[in-house]
C-alpha cells in the first residue's frame, strides 16, 4: 500500500518513478563519460523473464502547446502526452523513456521564443532516460546546442541546468579532435539485465542543416558505427541491444510495406541488435525487418511507441518484443496539471508577441500541395519574400514552411508557426542555366522536394530522368526564360547556404542580406486587401 501511495504522490509531482534519474552531466568531450557508463533503473521485476517497457518520441519539435487534429479529433500537447506516458508507466514494473531526436527547432514561439528551454524543461519533468540528436536540433549551431545539453548562458531563466539527462550519438565526430560529440552509446542496467542503446543520426543530416551550423563536424556512416558499439557491448556481455537512429522508415498499419533509410539500415546491421526506434520522416512504423523490430510513432508529440521486451536474465538477451503505436487522442484522459501549469507560464511570457494582430484571412491557407507540388501558403510567402528584395524571382524550401494559415484572423504568432526558423533573405544573381538547374535538383535519389516559386511558371515530366525533368520556364509576362541571361533571386539563408542539397545557390553572387522572412510576410500581409485570399493559380505544372 505504501509504495501505491508513493507512485501516486510521484506521478502527480511530474517525476517518473521508472527513469534512472541520470543527473550526471552527458557531453562527451566537456563532461568526461567513458564510452561504458551505466545508468540504473530499479530492480521490480518478477518472474523467470524480465519485463521491460520502452516508451519513445521522436520529431516533437518543440511542441508543447499545439492541439492538431487526426481524423477530425484533437491529439497532441505536451500535457496530454504526459498523461498518456505516465498511464502506461504506472502499469509497467520498468519503464525507459526515450526519444530520437528533433526535440526542438522548428518549434512554435512558445518553445522557440525562448530559446527552446522550456521543451528541455518538459523532457526533463517527465524523467527521459536516453536520447538522441536530429538534424534540427543544430538549428541554432553546435555551440547553442551544447549549452542547450549542458546549461549555461545566456539564457531565459536563471540557472538554466540544461539536459537532465544523456544523449548519444555513435556517428558523429569533431573534425579536428576526432572525438564524438556525445558518447556513441549507453548502458542501462533495468532490473537487474543491462541493455546497450546506440544512437546515431542520418549521415545526410549536413545537407538538411545550414552549413555553419555542422562545422567541424563530421556524420560518419551509420552502419559502421552501429556495428562498431555493437561489437564494442558484445565484448562487454551485452546482449540486449537498441538503436536510437534520427533515421527515416514507414510501413502501413499492419507493419507491411516497410521501407525508407531505417529498413535499409536493419538489413545491414549486427543481428544482436534487436529494436531500432526510427524518426526524421514523421511517419508511422511498426514493421519487423530482418529479425529487427522497427518503430516510428509520427511527430508533435500526437503519438508515441510501446514497446514491451522480455529478457532472460540468465543469457541477458531480449526473448520477446512487441509494439503499438499509440496516438495520443485528448478524449478520455485527463492532462497532467503539472505540465499544464508549466505551458500556461511560458505562454504568460511569449503572449504579447505571438497575439499581435496582422491581417484577416478570408479562406484558410494552407500548405497542402498540389500533383503538380504547388501551395497557397507557399505561394504567398514566396511572393512576400521576392516583394522584399524586390528580385525577379523567389525560392522557398518546402520543408521551411511548417503550419498553415487558418481562416480569419492572423496574428504574429500565426506566421511563426508558419516560418519557425528566423531566416533572413538572401538576394543573389543567376543565370537562366543556373535557374533551370536549381529546379531540377528539385528531384535527387529517394526524395523529391518541390520549391514554392514567385515570378515564373514551369512544366515539369516525371516520365524524364533526373536532372532533366523540368521543361518549358517562363516568367509571368509569358517570355521564356533565357539561358544567357542573369536575373536576380531570393532565397532564404538555409538555401542561400546549399540547404537540402540545392547547391546552385552556393554559386550566386551580387549577394544582398535583407529582413527576416517573417518580417517580409508581415508586411506583405498588412498591405493586401483586407480580408484576403490565396490559392493555387498553376506556376507549378506536372504534364504527366
Amino acid at each position: 500500500m505504501k509504495s501505491l501511495i508513493s507512485l501516486i504522490l510521484i506521478s502527480f509531482i511530474g517525476l517518473n518513478p521508472y527513469s534512472s534519474q541520470v543527473l550526471e552531466k552527458h557531453i562527451w568531450d566537456q563532461q568526461g563519460l567513458s564510452e561504458d557508463y551505466h545508468g540504473h533503473i530499479e530492480d521490480r521485476s518478477d518472474g523467470p523473464y524480465k519485463k521491460i517497457q520502452l516508451l519513445g518520441i521522436n520529431d516533437f519539435h518543440g511542441q508543447l502547446n499545439v492541439t492538431r487534429q487526426i481524423n477530425g479529433r484533437p491529439a497532441g500537447r505536451a500535457d496530454y502526452l504526459a498523461a498518456y506516458l505516465r498511464h502506461r508507466a504506472a502499469e509497467n514494473e520498468n519503464t525507459i523513456l526515450l526519444h530520437t531526436g528533433d526535440m526542438i527547432g522548428a518549434s512554435p514561439p512558445l518553445s522557440s521564443l525562448l530559446m527552446d528551454e522550456p521543451t528541455i524543461e518538459f523532457l526533463n519533468k517527465m524523467g527521459f532516460d536516453i536520447g538522441t540528436i536530429g538534424n534540427h536540433e543544430f538549428d541554432r549551431g553546435l555551440d547553442e546546442l551544447l549549452r542547450l545539453l549542458n546549461g549555461g548562458s545566456p539564457s531565459v531563466v536563471k540557472n538554466y541546468p540544461g539536459s537532465r539527462f544523456p544523449w548519444i550519438a555513435a556517428n558523429v565526430t569533431s573534425h579536428k579532435s576526432g572525438k564524438h560529440l556525445l558518447p556513441p552509446y549507453k548502458i542501462l542496467n533495468v532490473s537487474g539485465v543491462p541493455i546497450g542503446f546506440i544512437g546515431v543520426i542520418m549521415k545526410q543530416a549536413p545537407s538538411l542543416s545550414a552549413l555553419n551550423s555542422v562545422k567541424g563536424l563530421t556524420f560518419t556512416d551509420e552502419a559502421e558505427a552501429i556495428n562498431k558499439y555493437t561489437r564494442e557491448l558484445k565484448k562487454q556481455g551485452i546482449r540486449a541491444i537498441v538503436v536510437l537512429a534520427h533515421v527515416p522508415g514507414k510501413s502501413n498499419q499492419k507493419g507491411e510495406l516497410a521501407t525508407g533509410q531505417l529498413i535499409e539500415l536493419a538489413h545491414q546491421v549486427d543481428d544482436e541488435v534487436d529494436i531500432m526506434f526510427g524518426g526524421h520522416s514523421h511517419a508511422y512504423l511498426n514493421s519487423v525487418v530482418d529479425g529487427k523490430l522497427l518503430v516510428q510513432a509520427y511527430s508533435y508529440g500526437t503519438a508515441f511507441s510501446d514497446v514491451d521486451i522480455e529478457i532472460d536474465p540468465r543469457t541477458k538477451d531480449i526473448v520477446r518484443k512487441n509494439a503499438e503505436i499509440v496516438n495520443v487522442f485528448q478524449e478520455n484522459i485527463q492532462p497532467a496539471s503539472d505540465i499544464t501549469r508549466m505551458i500556461e507560464r511560458y505562454e504568460r511570457k511569449v503572449e504579447p508577441a505571438v497575439n499581435r494582430y496582422i491581417g484577416t484571412a478570408a479562406i484558410p491557407i494552407t500548405a497542402a500541395r498540389n500533383r503538380s507540388g504547388e501551395s497557397a501558403l507557399g505561394n504567398l510567402i514566396a511572393d512576400s519574400e521576392r516583394a522584399a528584395m524586390t528580385t525577379d524571382f523567389a525560392f522557398i524550401n518546402p520543408g521551411g514552411i511548417r503550419a498553415d494559415i487558418d481562416a480569419g484572423r492572423i496574428t504574429w504568432g500565426n506566421l511563426y508557426f508558419a516560418l519557425p526558423f528566423s531566416n533572413q533573405l538572401v538576394k543573389m544573381h543567376l543565370t537562366g542555366t543556373q535557374i533551370r538547374d536549381v529546379l531540377n535538383q528539385q528531384w535527387q535519389p529517394n526524395i523529391t522536394r518541390i520549391l514554392q516559386i514567385s515570378g515564373l511558371t514551369y512544366t515539369w515530366d516525371d516520365r524524364r530522368p533526373i536532372g532533366e525533368k523540368v521543361k518549358d520556364i517562363y516568367l509571368m509576362d509569358g517570355i521564356k526564360l533565357e539561358p544567357d541571361k542573369t536575373y536576380s533571386v531570393t532565397v532564404n539563408t538555409y538555401l542561400a547556404n546549399g540547404g537540402d542539397n540545392f547547391t546552385v545557390f552556393l554559386n550566386g553572387i551580387n549577394r544582398v542580406t535583407g529582413p527576416n522572412d517573417i518580417d517580409a510576410l508581415e508586411r506583405y500581409i498588412q498591405q493586401l486587401p483586407q480580408s484576403f485570399s490565396y490559392a493555387i493559380d498553376g506556376r507549378i505544372k506536372r504534364v504527366n
